[in-house]
Parts: structure tokens; sequence; C-alpha cells
């Protein structure tokens, strides 16, 4: 929620859309792309080492340089399955992400008889990314753009 309104309602956050648009046009514009671009960076990377934070003190297994790998994976996942560019489109995809993969194996695997289906989770993830990129390639949240003519 901070994040969307960070990027929606200040200043900076008009000028990271703006030079997410067209770069040359915000630099006649009067806004530091350079500075933008950074401030953009550091915002990600503050997000992802708060992530990595939470998740290392959450994993019974120790932390490890691996162990980023599958909840970036997931995280891919979630922003195509809302829509690449939507924050509210992320964030809606995460929370069906996770409620796919906690209900997915137990309700449609159990229910067919397979043996350990809870650690088929991450197959049911992917299914359901491969799935929404076959008939909804822009995502829940995303918008249609049209083709440019050559």
């Amino acid at each position: 929620i901070g994040l969307y309104w960070m990027v929606e309602r200040t200043k900076i956050g008009k000028a990271m859309r703006a030079v997410s648009e067209n770069k040359e046009v915000s630099r006649l514009m009067g806004i530091d792309v350079d500075y933008i671009i950074v401030f953009t960076f550091a915002i990600g990377g503050f997000l992802a080492g708060a992530a990595g934070v939470i998740n290392g003190m959450y994993r019974p297994q120790g932390v490890s340089y691996t162990m980023g790998f599958f909840p970036g994976i997931k995280a891919f996942t979630s922003a195509v399955l809302g829509g690449i560019g939507s924050i509210p489109g992320a964030m809606l995809g995460g929370l069906l992400l996770g409620v796919f993969e906690a209900l997915g194996p137990n309700l449609v695997l159990a229910g067919l008889g397979i043996p350990g289906a809870n650690q088929l989770k991450d197959a049911i993830a992917f299914t359901l990314l491969v799935v929404i990129l076959i008939f909804r390639p822009q995502g829940i949240l995303g918008e249609k753009l049209a083709e440019k003519k050559a």
C-alpha cells in the first residue's frame, strides 16, 4: 500500500512514471533521470533486502546464498499473474498464488489420489503461470497494449 501510494501520489512517483514512459522527454521536462533511476533501484533493493531478512528469520534450514531462488521465481509469477507494471495487480497475483499453492494440492491432487500432494505446490504455481500466459498474457489487472505499426 505504501509503495502504491508513493508511486501514485507523490512528486517523485510522478517522475518515476514519466521516466518509465520516456526518458528523453522526461529529461527535457527538467527531471533528473539518473537520480530517479537510482532512487527506483534503491527502493527495489530496500524492499528486496527487507523481504530477505523476513524470509531468513523464518527458515528452519538456515540462511544460504540460494535461499532467494524460489521466492524470486514466485514473485515473478505473482507479477505476471497480476499484470506486469501494476502494483495492485502484483499484490492480487501474490494473494491468488498463495491461495492456489495452499489449497490446490489438497483439493485437486489429493482428490486424485496422488501421494505427497503437498510437495507439488510449486508445480501448481507454475501450471497457473502457464495457464495465465496462454489465456490472458497481460495478467489479471494488466492492460492490453496496442501493437505499434512499423
